[in-house]
């Protein structure tokens, strides 16, 4: 997509705090932070957002959370707890049309969340 951010970001056209890449997803730290830890881990290919996932993005999307899990420790927030949140539609708080993982911690989170 030639207008999402997220994209930009992937193929390098604008630079970000990258903080893991590999072959299939990118994160980076997020530009206006919510946790003293707020990465978000997108995926290479634009999936605009949950809804519009299917059924061949299912290996893709476990990938994300399994990264989202891996960064926590990296970041050291797993064993103290930490949020992953996939916020889909403009109901639901997602602002970027790229599907997103975002991983919070470094403090404690309320519930609900808002």
């Amino acid at each position: 997509m030639s207008n999402c951010l997220f994209c930009k970001f992937v193929s390098k056209e604008i630079p970000t705090q990258v903080v893991f890449e590999d072959e299939s997803c990118l994160a980076f730290e997020d530009i206006h932070p919510k946790a003293p830890v707020h990465t978000l881990i997108v995926p290479k290919r634009h999936i605009e957002s949950l809804n519009a996932a299917g059924a061949q993005d299912e290996n893709l999307l476990g990938h994300l959370l399994l990264i989202a899990q891996q960064l926590a420790r990296l970041k050291g927030v797993a064993d103290s707890g930490y949020r992953a949140v996939i916020n889909s539609g403009p109901d639901g708080g997602q602002s970027v049309f790229h599907v997103h993982v975002h991983l919070m911690g470094g403090r404690s989170m309320a519930w609900p969340p808002g």
